[in-house]
């Protein structure tokens, strides 16, 4: 970090003992994203950089509103096990994304930190079954998680969002990371296969997707129309209702939690 560029007290990677124990954190926000390809223009670490701005951008807001929240570092590896024959897509499995969270819950319970938030990036982790059994063995703490690009409503922002490394996906690198970004004449034109089971192909079967028979550059949708601006547009409204959602639910009860 240069000297004309200021801690962020949100982000804990770059917060110091000094700053902590003066701060009385309400939230603690864990990004988690995964290592792995996104046709041929995006980073391997694209659901990394995605997740970590969502979640320092909100915890900006909350900040600015006078609400403590703390982001954690980021969590790199996701759930990739239909991409293992795709060189270095790092699979971390269920089991251990389970463990690791309860770690992470284990040190909040002892410390008295009673909520956590998952902002998840990469649609191969899916957080509801481990939050159940965390339930059970940490009931004093409250953990929720979301998704950030469901957060907004993609109609009005993209013409054909895609559903990896597409036009949603790529107009938000444009934004985030632009230097890590290939032209996009270098990009595949994530062309995807479906399965030809009709419950599978409707939606209401789901099974994983082996990767490789799906899609031959790793994407599914074309990044063709993606442009930093549409990127742009659409995490600031992504940011905002992430950033309203945390400052209200540092101020929740978790006593009174329904009407």
């Amino acid at each position: 970090m240069t000297n004309n560029q200021k801690i962020r007290p949100y982000v804990l990677a770059e917060s110091n003992w000094k700053h902590v124990k003066e701060t009385d954190f309400k939230v603690v926000v864990l990004p988690w994203g995964a290592t792995e390809a996104h046709n041929y223009h995006l980073p391997y670490a694209t659901d990394n950089y995605q997740a970590e701005y969502v979640a320092v951008e909100a915890a900006k807001i909350t900040w600015e509103n006078g609400v403590k929240i703390v982001v954690l570092p980021t969590v790199p590896f996701g759930v990739n096990t239909g991409q293992m024959d795709v060189d270095l897509c790092i699979n971390m499995n269920p089991t251990t994304q389970l463990l690791v969270l309860k770690d992470i819950v284990h040190v909040l319970s002892k410390q008295g930190i009673q909520k956590l938030v998952i902002v998840n990036s990469h649609g191969g982790n899916n957080f509801k079954q481990t939050i159940r059994e965390l339930t059970i063995d940490y009931p004093d703490v409250f953990v929720c998680s979301l998704n950030w690009w469901q957060v907004v409503q993609f109609a009005g922002y993209f013409d054909d969002p895609g559903d990896h490394a597409g036009e949603l996906e790529t107009s938000a690198m444009l934004h985030i990371k632009p230097d890590c970004v290939l032209p996009l004449s270098e990009a595949g034109d994530g062309a995807a296969k479906k399965f030809k089971v009709k419950g599978l192909k409707d939606g209401w079967v789901s099974a994983q997707r082996q990767w490789t028979s799906v899609t031959k550059d790793t994407g599914v949708g074309d990044p063709a129309l993606a442009s930093k601006e549409k990127g742009t547009q659409f995490l600031k409204v992504v940011v905002n209702e992430i950033g309203d959602f945390l400052t209200e639910l540092a101020g929740a009860d978790l006593n009174d939690m329904y009407e």
